[in-house]
């Protein structure tokens, strides 16, 4: 018995892996392609992937969207977890990086469920609710830059449906945010969105130490 999380040793992370990871091959390598990439640490862990495609299939979400794609891991998780009407709209500036996602999608077969975006992603969440979005999304996920934030935090909130839910990354950002010297410009970003969230009536909350923290987010 336990009063707080247990902390994950190497060990116990890979007995984690080992007795909860559900994997494909097409998943696998794109893991492996992108952890030997210059930037490889921005892609979200093994077990945070599958546990949105749960939350999405709990959910039976049809229509997503995700900020910040990369090379498309969380976008293929998500894909894969929706139905064949399901979409994934996917906000990205770099088409370098999307490139290697295109690949694997296709590879997986979801190519056709994810609409890729590349662009300012608050100007692509804009253009959704212009074309009368606004509380037509099940599911959104924000993993993009930190300074943004609490502006797509409230673009999403705004699209996704009344029961949909909102999941952040990054929130515990390695620990910065209980740092009191830290103070760069990231930290100090995520500090206020949590505490917005933390304080907002909108949404009931749960932040959890998955990956580099992930708050859920369900907007009432």
């Amino acid at each position: 018995m336990s009063s707080k999380t247990l902390n994950l040793t190497a060990p116990v992370y890979e007995y984690l892996l080992a007795h909860s990871l559900r994997d494909t091959p097409v998943l696998r390598e794109l893991r492996e392609v992108t952890v030997k990439l210059e930037h490889g640490r921005m892609q979200i862990s093994p077990e945070q992937g599958q546990l949105m495609a749960l939350l999405v299939k709990l959910m039976g979400a049809r229509r997503t969207i995700e900020v910040g794609t990369f090379t498309g891991y969380s976008a293929l998780c998500v894909a894969l977890a929706l139905p064949e009407d399901g979409r994934v709209v996917a906000c990205d500036m770099s088409e370098e990086w999307t490139d290697v996602g295109r690949r694997y999608w296709a590879l997986a077969g979801v190519a056709q469920k994810i609409d890729l975006r590349l662009g300012a992603a608050g100007h692509t969440l804009d253009g959704l609710l212009a074309e009368g979005g606004a509380g037509n999304y099940d599911f959104a996920f924000i993993d993009a830059d930190k300074g943004n934030y609490a502006t797509y935090y409230e673009q999403c909130l705004r699209l996704v449906r009344a029961g949909g839910l909102i999941a952040v990354d990054n929130t515990l950002w390695s620990g910065s945010v209980a740092d009191a010297g830290a103070t760069d410009d990231d930290t100090v970003a995520i500090r206020a969105l949590n505490d917005r969230m933390h304080g907002d009536a909108r949404i009931e909350l749960s932040m959890l130490p998955v990956g580099d923290g992930l708050t859920l987010a369900l907007k009432k």
